[in-house]
Order: structure tokens, then sequence, then C-alpha cells
């Protein structure tokens, strides 16, 4: 049998390169399962159902809140996101370590809700390295990265809680911090439930 995945928490501020870190490591390595948030908003060109997103109507999201089936789930002015309980853990039992890639504040209800989650937050190397690359992006005007900058302080608020903040300088050596920690709490997790079995069986016949 498979051992069963963790369940782990990316955040990071908006060009700290998330995106990036989550394709190469998914690449290299083949133990990881990317979650697929469900949405009420409608696709967009070239997105497909189950892929980007699990795309649903207002009535069905509502029904998924209503029933528990999502893990955390927040609005976006008029739409819903929400990671789907079920799919998470189907991922799981196959052995694979989940992923979501969520803010801080969905974090650490996760969190509260599932204490063994591993909580990593991404940051770039400096203040000026952020606004470095959301400039270089060369995808927004201004007065938009300026907000995102804002942004990037109030989110700063919160950080305190992750497990651990892995700087993204170069995205080999970042994707190879972020596999060694998450493997880390694997093993972890594992020898703290081996442990707890054995001392149930051996209490048992005693």
């Amino acid at each position: 049998m498979n051992q069963q995945g963790i369940l782990v928490v990316i955040s990071g501020f908006s060009g700290a390169g998330k995106g990036t870190l989550m394709k190469a490591l998914m690449e290299k390595y083949d133990n990881y399962a990317l979650s697929v948030s469900a949405t009420t908003r409608q696709p967009r060109a070239g997105e497909v159902d189950g892929r980007e997103y699990f795309f649903v109507s207002q009535e069905h999201f509502k029904s998924m809140v209503e029933n528990d089936a999502l893990i955390e789930y927040a609005q976006y002015v008029e739409n819903f996101y929400g990671t789907p309980k079920d799919y998470v853990e189907k991922q799981r039992e196959a052995g694979k370590d989940v992923i979501l890639e969520i803010e801080i504040q969905g974090a650490l209800k996760i969190k509260k809700k599932f204490p063994e989650t591993l909580l990593l937050f991404v940051m770039p190397p400096s203040a000026e390295e952020l606004k470095r690359r959301l400039v270089s992006r060369g995808t927004e005007p201004l007065e938009v990265i300026e907000a995102r900058l804002k942004r990037a302080a109030e989110e700063a608020v919160g950080i305190e809680a992750y497990d651990y903040i892995v700087i993204n300088d170069t995205i080999d050596t970042c994707v190879e911090e972020l596999h060694q920690l998450i493997q880390a709490q694997h093993n972890k997790t594992s020898n703290r439930l081996d442990f707890i079995n054995e001392m149930r069986k051996g209490l048992s016949q005693l």
C-alpha cells in the first residue's frame, strides 16, 4: 500500500515566483499533486475543467459548503473559490503529497482544521527584488504594481505562523529546498503515527 500523503500549503507575495516553483517541482518529482480549486467564475480561454479549476455553478458551490465538502473557501469580488475535500483526500490516499497554493488567511484556516499541515511561505531575496520582478513582467502599469507591493506589506502580518520561510533566489535551489522540507515533514508525521500505533499495540497486550 502507498503511504498516505501529507497536506502542504504554499503561499507567497505576488511576484515571489510561486507558479514557476510549483511547475518546476511537479516536473522534477512525481510524488506531488497540485490541488485544483473549485470556482464559480466562468472559464477563460484555454482553461479546462478539472485542470485549472473545477468550474461549478453558484448553487453547486453553496451545496458543497453546506455539505462540508470544502477544506476552505473564500469569496473574491462576486465569485467563490474553494478546495474540494474529496479531491485532496483521494490524492493523499494514493500516496501523493498534496500542495495547495493559497493566501495566508486560507492557510491559517487549514492549519487550524488540519494541524499536521505544513505551511511554507515563499519570499524573494529582498523587497527591491520583489518590485524588480513585478516590473520586469511588463504586464501591469506601475500603479497596479505599487498596489501589489502595498498588499504584500499587509500580507506580511501572519507569516510568523508558517512553519518555514523559503527564499526564492534561484529556482533550482529553491525547488530542492521545498522538496526536502516536505519530505522531512512527511517522515516526521509517518514516524509519529508508527510510534502511536506501536504504543497502542503494546498497551493492549499489557
